[in-house]
């Protein structure tokens, strides 16, 4: 198996799927195949450059929780490219040369300032361990449980802790993660 590294690319095609839970149409997304997902050097978020006809942007892949990933399209990104749910586009990703740092949620960001000595922890923490505690954050599936989650990293970062432990990033173990359904 070949990886992707920075500055070399993969080109597709893929469907534009309309999800389910969302069938207004505000956003969009597609499934990679797997001889896109398979060369990818992790399972979990990853962040690449994206082009689809003639518009490139930066997006962050999602672990589909079948060891492959899926890419979300907020609607200025379909309206830019000209994609229509339904119709095939080709698509190119390249992998990024570092990961970028990662947006914190709000709630976080505040335990973090909160707590000097987790949020120092946070600092030397590479963007690829940070993408994998948020992302351990963001999937819980209840108020209480994210609660509990900032709390818990807070703790672990606070005793030096820089890579959540047990969390299985791609949901392919734990069955956490998958790819929206589409219509």
């Amino acid at each position: 198996m070949t990886m992707l590294t920075s500055n070399k690319s993969k080109s597709f095609s893929a469907d534009i799927l309309r999800p389910a839970q969302s069938p207004e149409g505000g956003w969009g997304f597609v499934l990679l195949p797997d001889s896109a997902s398979e060369i990818l050097p992790r399972r979990g978020r990853i962040s690449v450059s994206v082009r689809v006809n003639s518009k490139e942007f930066v997006a962050m892949l999602e672990p589909d929780g079948q060891k492959g990933h899926w890419l979300k399209l907020n609607k200025q990104i379909l309206d830019a490219a000209d994609l229509s749910f339904g119709h095939t586009a080709g698509f190119t990703i390249t992998l990024l040369s570092h990961e970028p740092e990662p947006e914190l949620p709000e709630d976080f960001r505040e335990a973090l300032v909160a707590a000097p000595a987790a949020k120092e922890t946070w600092s030397k923490t590479t963007p690829v361990a940070q993408v994998d505690w948020i992302h351990w954050i963001e999937s819980a599936k209840q108020a209480k449980t994210r609660n509990k989650r900032i709390s818990d990293a807070c703790d672990m970062l606070a005793e030096g802790k820089t890579r959540v432990c047990c969390f299985d990033s791609s949901g392919f173990y734990s069955k956490a993660f998958r790819a929206p359904e589409s219509l």
